[in-house]
């Protein structure tokens, strides 16, 4: 009997063991299943952040191209303003050139009829003084001849005096035509300077709406600060392009421009524009990253000139920068001239010190127009304010 309990016990405590292994491995079978499925959420949830990532990457480049292709237009536009604003200056000279040389005209021409009049009344009364009425009234033969060279010189000068009077008149005319002219094309060139105004005024609204959109994809600091590095890394490529096409010009022809570098100039150079500094060589620009050189404001549209003679290696929009100008002083010495509205100068042009070479904007996504001034000794930044006159 104590044997069957015995037994029976045993069964009881076998088969409640196995009853619990079974249950212990149906609860990992279930865990695991559950942890496969939370896996796999994880990942398409990785997936998708990583999709809405690289949708928003690709949105903000997007906006960065139209933004360029925008400041590109206006750029254009903003020159042809530039130039028209010049044709009108020099019409304006040339008018008024013309009116004072009208005038000088009628003066000689009020002149020359006043001379005229006075030799004719001169001919006139010589006339009634002729040489048969000296004859019958027995004058001498060498008061004869004296009247006789009177007459002939006096015919001469009446003669000259209406060749000079119909030159003048001629040379009158001409002058009322050229003035005709220059009016005109006055009229014609303040009609398309308005034209081109307004055509700027509009290319400017849509660049605010893209530049409202670029700022609505930085949501973070961090993102505004990724972007800004990768604007330096941007401009850091250039620079080595430029460099590099600077030297293989150098070595292929002599340059007309000056090239001895900067290192004779330290506070001597000119500033590029007049204005104060909105942003300082070595000041915090966003978390660790500072400014490399400094941000002048000044108005749009003001010229921007060259801090010395050289030579333009990089004229073109560069994210961050917008219409970036570098020129090449020689000796591994580089200026550079950002945010510009519109660039004068092209690559391969030479330019002398104080000479414009670009106007100031807003370019590359400001808010304000100004310019991003910034000096560069074989490749690394320097302080510019230090190479300028104080």
């Amino acid at each position: 009997m104590r044997d069957m309990i015995k037994h029976l016990n045993q069964t009881i405590h076998a088969s409640a063991l196995c009853t619990g292994v079974f249950l212990c491995l149906s609860f990992s079978a279930s865990s695991v299943a559950s942890g496969q499925n939370l896996l796999d959420g994880v990942k398409q949830e990785i997936s998708r952040q990583q999709n809405q990532l690289d949708n928003r990457q690709q949105k903000f480049d997007s906006l960065q191209k139209e933004l360029k292709q925008q400041e590109l237009g206006i750029s254009q536009t903003a020159k042809k303003i530039h130039l028209a604003d010049n044709q009108l200056s020099m019409l304006k000279t040339s008018i008024a050139q013309l009116e004072r040389e009208q005038k000088k005209l009628e003066q000689l021409q009020l002149g020359q009829q006043e001379m005229l009049k006075e030799l004719l009344n001169a001919q006139y009364r010589q006339g009634k003084n002729s040489q048969l009425s000296n004859l019958l009234s027995g004058e001498q033969s060498n008061e004869l001849d004296r009247m006789t060279v009177y007459a002939e010189r006096l015919s001469q000068a009446r003669s000259q005096a209406l060749n000079q009077l119909a030159a003048t008149d001629t040379e009158l005319q001409l002058k009322y035509h050229q003035l005709k002219q220059q009016r005109e094309q006055q009229q014609i060139v303040l009609a398309q300077l308005n034209t081109e105004k307004s055509a700027l005024e509009s290319k400017q609204t849509t660049r605010k709406k893209t530049l409202k959109s670029i700022k609505g994809q930085i949501s973070s600091s961090n993102q505004y600060l990724n972007e800004l590095q990768n604007n330096e890394k941007r401009l850091v490529t250039e620079i080595a392009k430029a460099k590099a096409a600077a030297e293989a010009a150098a070595k292929a022809a002599a340059n007309k421009a000056p090239m001895d570098g900067l290192a004779r100039h330290k506070r001597k150079l000119p500033w590029p524009v007049k204005g104060s500094v909105l942003h300082s060589y070595g000041t915090t620009q966003q978390g660790e990253l500072r400014w490399k050189g400094m941000v002048i404001a000044q108005s749009s549209g003001s010229q921007v000139k060259s801090i010395y003679s050289g030579k333009v290696v990089f004229a073109d929009w560069l994210r961050g920068y917008g219409l970036m100008m570098v020129i090449d002083h020689g000796k591994g010495d580089m200026s550079f001239y950002g945010y510009n509205q519109t660039l004068l100068k092209k690559v391969g042009d030479n330019v002398r010190a104080n000479e414009p070479i670009a106007l100031v904007g807003d370019s590359g996504g400001q808010e304000r127009s100004a310019l991003y001034f910034e000096i560069r000794r074989k490749g690394a930044p320097t302080n510019p304010k230090s190479w300028l006159i104080k």
